[in-house]
């Protein structure tokens, strides 16, 4: 997976927040620089998500990966990273990794009625955020 400056070609992308039994989807663009919630699918449902890439497609990826407060990975951490990999080896695009601590939380706070999306949406717009255009 990528952790470096996102292409500025790359415009288009779906971001995922990662859970053991629900994934968050959302998509957006760089030239907005804002994502709206998709919905949520059942974990493991990679015939969902190849549904969801052909219907928006992205030019990259990009997967939340949690980590405790203090920034050390966890169980999840690993999970998250291991399920961009899997999306990057079948969808062969880039997939970019954000910390995305605190975002179900922020969600939950502002009246998300599908927290897992709306938690996507915050992960794209942080990543957004982190890779301005260049």
């Amino acid at each position: 997976m990528k952790r470096d400056a996102a292409a500025p070609t790359l415009q288009s992308f779906l971001a995922f927040d990662f859970g053991t039994r629900r994934i968050g989807v959302a998509s957006g663009t760089r030239l907005l620089g804002a994502a709206e919630p998709r919905g949520t699918i059942r974990s493991g449902d990679f015939e969902a998500i190849a549904a969801l890439i052909r219907t928006w497609q992205p030019d990259a990826l990009v997967v939340g990966v949690p980590r405790h407060p203090d920034g050390a990975p966890h169980e999840m951490t690993a999970k998250a990273q291991n399920f961009g990999r899997r999306l990057a080896g079948r969808h062969h695009l880039p997939v970019f990794e954000v910390d995305e601590r605190y975002t179900s939380v922020e969600a939950e706070a502002e009246g998300a009625h599908d927290v897992d999306a709306a938690a996507a949406a915050l992960i794209l717009e942080q990543f957004f955020r982190e890779h301005p255009h260049e």
